[in-house]
């Protein structure tokens, strides 16, 4: 639990680039406001007719007695809600990523080279970050579909659902956040999980923060460029690099 901390406390610890990293953390904002615009409208136009959709799929609740007939919809309403909401998140990173992937690399290497580092240059090329994206929200669509269904278990779906989602989704993202900075070390898929595996509580930690902070309204405009660099500075702790760029204290 201590390291699962660690890892939530690293998102937090690297806002600071925006202070030591101002123009590429900014720059970063560009794809992100693109992509948030379109999901969130996406998620909006999703919940508006969620109500609706479940109305439609359990007329044998019509025969149930009112109160449970209502508690039952009122949960299937939320378990798709979260489902959909944990989805839209990881594909905002997916497409963000993908949109801005010249954006991002600014905040990757900026991290870097911070304090005299280097940055590795092994390519990262457009075909793996496609694939890399695709990978990404199918893992997310599993994830979701897993919270979602959770979501249904009476009494304590409502809290387990979206619990286990944000945990499930939130190491797909680190998976996804830290693949970066580890590729272009020349770490292939199996290495990467293997340098991950080394501080697993930690990784996860980082990754479940992240998610949950998606969640909030327009916050992931802000959050990814802070995750891309958070999770670069967590792939050189993981590697026991030297020069790992400290953020000065707030």
């Amino acid at each position: 639990m201590q390291r699962f901390l660690q890892g939530a406390l690293d998102l937090f610890r690297a806002a600071t680039w925006w202070r030591r990293q101002p123009r590429a953390m900014a720059l970063a904002l560009v794809p992100a406001v693109i992509a948030g615009v379109i999901l969130l409208a996406a998620w909006v136009s999703v919940a508006l007719t969620v109500p609706a959709f479940i109305d439609d799929w359990t007329p044998f609740l019509d025969s149930w007695p009112a109160v449970w007939s209502s508690l039952v919809r009122v949960a299937a309403t939320l378990a798709v809600l979260v489902g959909t909401a944990l989805l839209a998140s990881v594909v905002f990173v997916a497409l963000t990523l993908a949109i801005g992937d010249p954006f991002y690399e600014k905040v990757w290497r900026a991290v870097e080279t911070q304090d005299g580092g280097q940055a590795p240059d092994r390519p990262y090329g457009v075909g793996r970050s496609i694939a890399d994206g695709i990978v990404l929200v199918l893992k997310g669509i599993v994830a979701s579909l897993v919270a979602a269904l959770i979501g249904f278990i009476p009494v304590v779906g409502a809290v387990l659902g979206p619990v286990v989602g944000v945990l499930l989704t939130g190491r797909v993202l680190a998976d996804e956040l830290t693949s970066r900075a580890l590729t272009h070390r020349g770490l292939d898929r199996r290495q990467r999980r293997d340098v991950r595996r080394r501080d697993r509580a930690r990784v996860w930690g980082f990754g479940a923060m992240t998610q949950l902070l998606m969640l909030i309204p327009l916050a992931p405009i802000v959050v990814l460029p802070t995750a891309v660099a958070g999770a670069t500075v967590l792939c050189r702790r993981l590697l026991g690099e030297e020069g790992v760029p400290r953020a000065p204290k707030a």
